[in-house]
């Protein structure tokens, strides 16, 4: 198992939300934006630190996000932004070793799904450690994503190698070798589009 304590959330936070058509991730969502439940979570799964990702618009998420920061966490800002998710990911590690030096774990977030269940990221954390497996990483009963992703320590060099708008989705593919798949209940639906964003609000609804 790993101790919760000793992983930080980097929440990915840095995308236009061009499909969206921007403002994405500060559109509210149950009363609150859409991107504080991605911190939100990762506060009730009771890790040492939160590192938040921005990029696009990175003034207004900011702005929403840092009232529920902690002492510990940081917001890391991506430059780099445009060039992909990958760039968010390197960037989030270079902050987790700051946030939380020697941190044993990296939780990844995606600022764009606030339904992860909080059941699936105790299962990551529970997942027995494999030394050759140090991506550990959800399978959904009827949800064909992957996220989020616990990255344990031994794996961060692999960032070096990743590149685009798909993050971690590569390596895996091109790695299985290198995957923990770990079976989880319920689902973790992205919003890419204001369609997606009122079905989750009326799936909310009594």
């Amino acid at each position: 198992m790993t101790d919760p304590a000793r992983v930080v959330a980097i929440v990915l936070a840095a995308g236009a939300g061009s499909r969206f058509g921007g403002g994405k991730l500060t559109a509210p969502l149950d009363g609150r934006p859409l991107v504080a439940h991605a911190v939100r979570t990762a506060r009730s799964a009771g890790v040492g630190a939160i590192v938040l990702v921005t990029g696009a618009g990175a003034d207004a998420v900011r702005e929403v996000v840092e009232p529920l920061l902690g002492p510990r966490d940081l917001i890391a800002h991506n430059d780099d932004w445009a060039s992909g998710l990958a760039s968010s990911v390197r960037i989030g590690l270079v902050a987790a070793d700051r946030a939380l030096p020697g941190a044993d774990a990296a939780l990844m977030l995606l600022g764009d799904q606030p339904r992860v269940p909080l059941g699936a990221i105790a299962e990551l954390l529970a997942a027995a450690p494999e030394p050759d497996r140090p991506i550990v990483a959800p399978r959904y009963p009827s949800d064909g994503g992957h996220n989020p992703v616990l990255l344990r320590r031994s794996g961060w060099a692999l960032a070096g190698a990743l590149a685009g708008d798909r993050g971690l989705g590569p390596l895996m593919a091109a790695r299985p070798e290198l995957v923990a798949w770990v079976a989880v209940e319920g689902q973790n639906p992205d919003v890419d589009t204001t369609d997606d964003l009122g079905r989750l609000e009326e799936g909310a609804r009594p």
